[in-house]
């Protein structure tokens, strides 16, 4: 016999509402991510116990409406109207309750079993809203429960409610929307009543279900319901606006009905003041907001690059001293065994570690902190008109931000933009921000050359550096928008979250653990084996040199045009696995040995050694920002798009401008005699 089959409960709801941790909440570690099949919209599932049964939670993507045509939507009206769904708890902002409710009306039309869960009662407390939960139970014929799932708060009250509803028989509830229709359309629909199993005998589905293309419960009802939706979807043939007309009003009265709702059960304190109205008086002015953010970035990008320098030098010391230990210990081993795992692994992951950790360490947890807060999305919104006039999704600025942390992160957060044009122009320009990867190899070239003695010029310059990457990001967007990809930019809703005060140790162990340990394990994963590639190359004699120095030989006449060199634009090439890598592999091609050099003090005299100036620095870090993506990220574009040809042109189109971008940087600085 196959393993009993545990009910399923869905979370439904707007984004920002606390969707996600209140699912978080509920199912601690018993869950997993993924993809709806056939989609490239994410969703979590996972268990937790409901009395004395385990149940499955699914948490859908947030939406706005269940009429929308976002991809999101679509999963998450096909998985209430057709999918295994037993029950399901609509998630509201308890301070924002009338904007919510649409949503949630459509969704206790859909569900014949359901909970409203008001969550973010705290915040609506401080805002001075007051809610009537009894009142709204009863006019809406559905369990109401105020919750504050970052707190905990409630959550035994939502549980008890989904028990309690699981054990009821459905209960259909109807809103008069149809009343919108045509009296003949309507008996259209009549019919289609007959045909559905009683269970699944709800006005809204009916709607949903006459306007899919796909066979839907055609086991259950065969011909008979495909011939029934073609007569439906015939009568609105050819009549366009009198189909707008319908869907125009169906929206409205759910929002009608949200109005009255909210009018009779919600109260506001007048005398408590809005936190966050009060701030974004400040934050959402162009005046005040812009200067504001880009402020904060530069203090973000100025403590980043000035703290990282001691935690730095400290665990190069440490790899120092474990270094000398491990050759010790490897005395009795062949030599070539002995130089292979210290001079080549070793040496190069220690250096991976050393020089990455600290920033990602200071920068990571400052990033979700700006998140948590609810700074981020106020960022975002600031960029959105910039964005909108390159001809570009609004959305692309929150996935340019999620590119900062890692640049295969921002191609899946692509996702969110719906229109398919405007989500490969937000793919495709992703790579021009600096991922984590790209960000050491910029602090410590920025350190070393164009800042020395001057730490407040590293966040400066950096700040500059960053601000060249959101150019070149909103340049590139505009010239695909008006050439390969062109058409006008889509409109969208961008729900702010309310100013909270960020959960210190939630922040902590997400940055650190989800982020920074996960990226360097990656970094550590692409640097041990290229570390003992480089250390074979170099001992590959060919000619008068080795097989590396050929290969830097072959690419020194681009890399001079470029202001670089042979060496460099090499060790680019090998850091294709990660970015992390680049430094390290042109440190080892210039010592003598094919080592890695062991103390950090050592890389900007070992890069003066080697030809570099400022000017030299200047160009690789144009490059840095203006080349291929990461192994990784092309293989996240690759499962994005779909298509190899995209994957190519992502690789290319960055790499192309990084070339063209170096060679006239260069070429000026040979004008002005300042190479």
């Amino acid at each position: 016999m196959g393993e009993e089959k545990r009910p399923c409960i869905v979370l439904a709801g707007n984004p920002n509402t606390g969707k996600s941790t209140l699912f978080n909440a509920l199912t601690g570690l018993k869950q997993h991510t993924g993809n709806w099949s056939g989609k490239t919209v994410g969703r979590a599932e996972g268990r937790f116990w409901l009395g004395e049964k385990e149940v499955v939670l699914v948490d859908l993507p947030g939406i706005y409406s269940l009429f929308s045509a976002g991809a999101e939507e679509a999963c998450a009206r096909d998985f209430l109207a057709f999918g295994d769904a037993d029950a399901v708890a609509v998630v509201v902002d308890a301070s924002a309750l009338e904007r919510h409710l649409p949503l949630a009306l459509q969704v206790m039309e859909l569900m014949p079993r359901c909970v409203l869960c008001l969550n973010l009662a705290d915040e609506a407390e401080k805002k001075g809203i007051s809610i009537d939960d009894k009142k709204l139970s009863a006019l809406t014929g559905v369990p109401v429960v105020k919750t504050a799932a970052r707190t905990g708060r409630g959550l035994s009250d939502l549980t008890a409610a989904l028990e309690k509803v699981m054990e009821q028989e459905p209960h259909v509830r109807h809103t008069p929307f149809h009343k919108t229709l045509p009296e003949d359309f309507a008996e259209l629909l009549a019919e289609g009543e007959n045909l559905l199993p009683e269970s699944k005998n709800r006005p809204l589905l009916l709607d949903f279900l006459w306007q899919k293309e796909e066979d839907v419960l055609s086991e259950e009802v065969g011909e008979e319901l495909r011939q029934w939706r073609t007569k439906c979807n015939g009568y609105f043939a050819g009549e366009e606006e009198a189909l707008a007309v319908y869907r125009k009003e169906r929206s409205l009265c759910f929002q009608k009905r949200a109005e009255t709702l909210t009018a009779a059960v919600c109260k506001k304190n007048e005398g408590k003041g809005d936190t966050t109205a009060q701030m974004d008086k400040l934050f959402l002015r162009k005046r005040t907001g812009v200067p504001l953010m880009l402020l904060l970035l530069a203090l973000v990008f100025w403590i980043t690059a000035v703290g990282a320098n001691v935690p730095s030098q400290m665990l190069m010391s440490v790899f120092t001293k474990l270094g000398a230990t491990c050759r010790s210990a490897l005395e009795s081993s062949p030599v070539w065994l002995e130089s292979l795992l210290m001079d080549g692994v070793f040496l190069t992951v220690s250096w991976v570690v050393s020089v990455m950790l600290p920033p990602m360490a200071i920068f990571f947890p400052m990033f979700t902190l700006l998140e948590d807060c609810g700074l981020l999305p106020r960022i975002a919104f600031q960029l959105d008109g910039l964005f909108r006039r390159a001809g570009a999704h609004g959305k692309q600025a929150l996935t340019l931000c999620m590119g900062f942390g890692c640049n295969a992160a921002g191609v899946t957060a692509c996702r969110i933009i719906d229109s398919p044009r405007e989500r490969l122009i937000a793919i495709l320009t992703n790579n021009f921000v600096p991922c984590n990867g790209r960000f050491p190899t910029i602090l410590l070239l920025i350190a070393v050359f164009l800042s020395v003695g001057k730490p407040w010029m590293s966040g400066l310059v950096l700040f500059l550096v960053i601000g060249l990457s959101v150019g070149m990001t909103l340049l590139v967007s505009f010239f695909l928008s008006r050439t390969v990809l062109k058409g006008m930019p889509s409109a969208f809703v961008l729900e702010l979250p309310p100013f909270r005060r960020p959960q210190i140790g939630q922040v902590l162990v997400r940055s650190l653990l989800d982020r920074t340990i996960f990226v360097l394990g990656r970094a550590i994963t692409a640097a041990a084996p290229a570390g003992a590639v480089i250390w074979t190359l170099q001992r590959i004699p060919v000619g008068d040199g080795t097989l590396l120095t050929q290969i830097a030989l072959f690419l020194e006449p681009l890399g001079g045009l470029m202001g670089l060199s042979g060496p460099i634009l090499l060790a680019f090439l090998l850091g294709l696995p990660a970015n992390e890598i680049v430094l390290p592999i042109l440190l080892m091609f210039y010592s003598q040995s094919g080592m890695l050099v062991e103390g950090g003090s050592q890389t900007g005299a070992m890069l003066a050694a080697n030809g570099w100036t400022w000017t030299t620095a200047v160009c690789a870090i144009l490059f840095s920002l203006n080349h291929f993506p990461c192994a990784t990220t092309l293989l996240t574009i690759r499962k994005e798009t779909g298509s190899w040809k995209w994957t190519a042109i992502s690789f290319l189109l960055p790499t192309i401008i990084g070339i063209c971008l170096c060679a006239a940087v260069h070429g000026l600085f040979c004008f002005f005699g300042l190479t």
